[in-house]
């Protein structure tokens, strides 16, 4: 049962975080744009909600720090994998948390208004590109667990 459980956590958490982002980019982000008229109004609404995903990100790379480290998988190189993938992740997670403080600079300090110059546009790009490679490494990482859990579950049959 305690298996299950952390399995279950992990899931949600997998959920929560990498669903999140992609349903914010893929969904929010145009919508919010459209709606309000501009990516830089939408970038106010923006910086507040990846101050929660990044604090669920940290949460995942934890987690997920714990699942590699107890799950039993019989493949040296599935682990040696999983534990490369986490890695970028966490690697990921850190970049996205400095430049986030970062991209709040160019916010007036009410954070209702992005001053978009033309130091903003690199610091911008380098988010997106570490959040798509993060969510690479997490799409790898969940593909790899979720054959490591396969293997364990058969080991223990």
């Amino acid at each position: 049962m305690a298996l299950l459980f952390r399995r279950f956590v992990v899931v949600q958490l997998l959920l929560l975080w990498q669903g999140g982002f992609l349903f914010y980019a893929a969904c929010v982000v145009p919508a919010g744009t459209q709606a309000l008229g501009s990516a830089a109004v939408q970038g106010t609404v923006t910086a507040r909600v990846t101050d929660a995903l990044n604090l669920i990100g940290l949460a995942g790379v934890v987690v997920f720090a714990l699942e590699l480290s107890l799950t039993r998988d019989p493949s040296t190189r599935r682990t040696a994998c999983r534990w490369w993938t986490w890695g970028v992740a966490m690697l990921c997670q850190f970049l996205l948390l400095y430049l986030h403080v970062l991209l709040d600079a160019f916010m007036d300090p009410g954070r209702k208004r992005v001053v978009i110059g033309v130091a903003f546009y690199p610091v911008h790009a380098a988010y997106l590109w570490t959040s798509a490679v993060q969510w690479l490494a997490c799409l790898l990482l969940t593909w790899w667990t979720l054959k490591a859990w396969r293997e364990e579950d058969r080991k223990q049959d």
